[in-house]
């Protein structure tokens, strides 16, 4: 096993040479992929609706295509779906990504062209390693196996030969032999529809295992090793997994959950690498180990463009090339992908930390913020102030989802939040202040609404009970995989509906 941990180091450190050559020429990189997206497109249906064999510069291109959203491209997903293609990318697409994002309970079938599965997604994964035996050249990562939860994936109803599911799903699907090799369980287990039978079946199955990394989103790892950790009555992870010093973790923030990783596995050694991938596209990796800022990854078949967020709303919004980017802006993402997504609006926004490298923090999403009284609180905002929150009252927060308070009569609006601790805060008062004291600070647009509670209120916090979070997602369907908790919504719907399960 040392012979192999050894041979699969050196060929992952092979790829950190071409990683720090787009890092020195990006503006190159993305240049040649620009040319290599509209020339191979150029015989499909769309590069012949927007006459793509004509478009010689990124100019061209943005005064020509429009800046498309879900419903925009839903039409050619229909047909594809169906079985036709060249529509939007010349290779077959067979498989989409069922997403229902994080502000629509309305499902969205994203196409993943092969050219997308092998030089996008499974590049990233392959990359996050790169990196991670980079990092820690003393590493043992593959002595042992991998715990991935997987979502569900399954034949749709409208073809044979087209199928859909979670992008985890498709994934874990169409690996590479090698891959699967260091993966646990089984795929019939990781695929189980049935997510609290699967969680149980992976729990009894690991704590058999060698695992030395975990990988997926934070809140459903959680879910496992709890289970893991009553079954077996150890006190941590490393009890049952002496070995484990890896975590690749992606899909939401790991700030809330950091705490709570902390006490699973009490280790200084433990190693955490974010990565950002979405159903559309992978974007990013922590290619360092001092700092979570991600690495912009420009050559995996994605051109990028980015769309001030002051300018979000403009009819025919001018985007910006990744030359023209400033730093601490928020800009919500444009992707052209080898997966026929054109000048698509995937609905995150992001903020640029470094140019040179190009490293960035994801800062909220387009549509996930509350913005009813003007005061435009974005998720990352709420992240630094509830951190700031559970440090100084020593809590540690397992969920949450916010809302607007509309205004009533002559009462000011407030913000509404539902939260639910891991460890309860030692004041939870205090808690509350701290989190609206901090909002204040970060948010100067917050802070004005809030000046003698004319426009905002204090803000109204509920301590939901233990399980709260899961239960509301189980009774919507959305259990792992890669369902998520809205975070902040400029609606009442989320907060409305959980209200109403916490009363009853």
């Amino acid at each position: 096993m040392a012979l192999l941990n050894s041979l699969f180091t050196w060929i992952m450190k092979k790829r950190i040479h071409q990683i720090e050559l787009f890092m020195k020429y990006p503006h190159d990189v993305q240049d040649e992929w620009f040319q290599s997206l509209i020339s191979t497109a150029e015989a499909t249906e769309w590069g012949k609706k927007y006459d793509y064999n004509s478009i010689l510069t990124p100019e061209e291109y943005k005064n020509r295509v429009p800046i498309q959203e879900y419903e925009d491209i839903k039409i050619y997903v229909d047909r594809m779906i169906k079985g036709e293609q060249n529509l939007i990318w010349p290779s077959d697409i067979k498989w989409f990504a069922k997403s229902s994002g994080t502000t629509s309970d309305r499902s969205k079938f994203i196409p993943v062209s092969m050219e997308a599965l092998e030089d996008c997604h499974y590049q990233g994964g392959k990359d996050m390693l790169s990196i991670y035996c980079h990092n820690k050249p003393e590493n043992k990562v593959f002595t042992g196996k991998s715990v991935v939860i997987g979502g569900s994936s399954q034949i749709n109803n409208f073809s044979p030969d087209s199928y859909y599911g979670d992008l985890s799903s498709i994934l874990i699907r169409n690996l590479p032999f090698w891959a699967e090799f260091k993966r646990t369980p089984n795929l019939e287990v990781t695929l189980n529809p049935n997510f609290e039978e699967k969680i149980e079946q992976i729990a009894q199955i690991t704590i058999k295992e060698n695992v030395t990394s975990l990988a997926g989103v934070p809140t459903w790892n959680i879910v496992m090793a709890k289970r893991v950790l009553e079954i077996t009555g150890k006190s941590n992870l490393l009890e049952v997994w002496p070995n484990l010093e890896f975590y690749g973790h992606g899909g939401v923030s790991f700030k809330p959950y950091r705490e709570q990783f902390k006490q699973l596995i009490p280790s200084e050694n433990m190693y955490y690498l974010e990565n950002y991938n979405a159903s559309e596209g992978y974007f990013g990796l922590q290619d360092q180990s001092n700092s979570e800022d991600l690495l912009l990854m420009l050559d995996y078949g994605i051109y990028y463009e980015f769309l001030p967020m002051e300018n979000i709303h403009d009819e025919h919004p001018k985007t910006l090339n990744l030359s023209e980017v400033e730093l601490e802006k928020n800009y919500a993402l444009i992707i052209s992908t080898n997966a026929g997504l054109w000048r698509y609006k995937i609905g995150d926004t992001i903020k640029f930390t470094s140019l040179s490298p190009y490293r960035f923090q994801i800062s909220g999403r387009t549509k996930h913020y509350i913005n009813t009284f003007g005061e435009e609180v974005i998720v990352d905002n709420a992240e630094q102030a509830l951190h700031q929150a559970c440090q100084e009252t020593e809590a540690i927060i397992k969920d949450y989802t916010a809302g607007p308070v509309y205004f009533d009569k002559n009462k000011a609006g407030a913000h509404e939040w539902i939260i639910e601790f891991e460890k309860q805060p030692n004041d939870f008062q205090r808690f509350c202040e701290t989190l609206d004291k901090h909002l204040r600070e970060i948010n100067s647009d917050y802070d004005a609404k809030r000046f003698k509670n004319m426009a905002l209120s204090f803000p109204i916090v509920h301590n939901a009970k233990e399980g709260t979070f899961y239960q509301w997602m189980k009774s919507r369907g959305k259990l792992g995989g890669q369902n998520k908790v809205p975070r902040l919504s400029n609606d009442r719907t989320y907060l409305d509906s959980l209200l109403k399960m916490i009363k009853n």
